[in-house]
């Protein structure tokens, strides 16, 4: 699918909301990069955190233009949309509902060609795991449902799992570094899970902006080189480290009942694991026979950081 000369032409205003959170400065970062005349919907109180502030230092001496506002505050929701093209929102999951405002003022506004709501994981669709996630993902999908609604044309984007989650331990709730003697897998160890940088991710969202092929489009980030089993991984870290490890399986009946013996929120490590690692949730459907599109496939020349190379990063 050859993206056309106008998409490959155009550089559409931003506004991004959420820049001092580490994806949304990734994603800042990303777009003006990519030469994107870029805003930044900051809250008053982000100038006087230190490490927010240093960002907002960052991205304003890169080209930013920071727009004090907040969520909350539709009339400077309304006057920060009407300057850009494309609205990109990276809040924490925890404040995903609070977007509504964001779309009223988005479909307000009137002038919004693209919006890119803060998704940026498993597809909610697509995840089924009952009411163990205390609406992590039924949030998300009602603002899908709103955007729907609202008519206001959108991109899903779906990474699956951070890198900076998960993977630094090697799936091992718990635990903040690889094991080097023994692995607990959970279920049969086979079902593949999908990691990817943030800054990898930044690149594939900004990409997509001004593509049409991604219009009203789940964009889904599943390269090849970060598609891997708990299996896979064991047996592939332990190449690395020169060592064979002691393996645990865990079936998920008992995944399942440690689950529920835990208490929230000490339990959604083993939530995410279980929705990716023993449902398969991440890779179980094919991504064109869904109508999503898969960003390696649409951009072939985006370099992204592999599973391999993070790994080395933690010997």
């Amino acid at each position: 699918m050859e993206q056309s000369a106008e998409a490959k032409k155009k550089n559409s205003s931003v506004l991004i909301v959420g820049v001092t959170g580490r994806l949304g400065f990734e994603l800042a970062n990303a777009s003006l990069e990519a030469s994107h005349p870029t805003y930044c919907l900051v809250r008053p109180t982000s100038f006087s955190d230190p490490e927010k502030s240093r960002k907002l230092q960052i991205l304003t001496d890169s080209g930013a233009i920071i727009i004090e506002g907040s969520l909350q505050d539709e009339g400077s929701l309304i006057e920060a949309i009407k300057q850009v093209k494309v609205v990109i929102c990276a809040v924490n999951s925890k404040q995903v509902l609070d977007q509504k405002p964001l779309i009223s003022a988005i479909k307000n506004a009137r002038c919004i060609e693209r919006f890119i709501p803060s998704e940026f994981g498993l597809d909610p669709d697509k995840t089924h795991i009952s009411d163990m996630d205390q609406g992590f993902y039924s949030r998300k999908a009602e603002i899908r449902r709103l955007v729907e609604a609202q008519g206001i044309p959108y991109t899903f984007i779906s990474c699956n799992f951070f890198m900076s989650y998960l993977l630094p331990s090697l799936v091992q709730p718990g635990l903040k570094t690889p094991p080097r003697d023994k692995i607990t897998i959970f279920g049969n160890g086979n079902v593949k899970g999908v990691f990817m940088k943030e800054t990898d991710v930044a690149k594939f969202t900004i990409s997509t902006m001004d593509d049409p092929r991604t219009l009203n489009k789940v964009l889904y980030l599943r390269p090849q080189g970060n598609m891997y089993s708990m299996n896979e991984l064991a047996e592939f870290w332990e190449g690395k480290i020169g060592k064979k490890l002691e393996k645990i399986y865990v079936k998920e009946e008992d995944l399942l009942k440690k689950i529920k013996e835990t208490p929230y929120p000490d339990n959604m490590e083993m939530v995410f694991i279980y929705a990716a690692f023993v449902k398969g949730f991440q890779t179980c459907f094919q991504v064109e026979e869904c109508g999503g599109v898969e960003g390696s496939v649409l951009y072939p020349n985006l370099k992204y950081t592999t599973i391999s190379e993070y790994l080395d990063s933690l010997l």
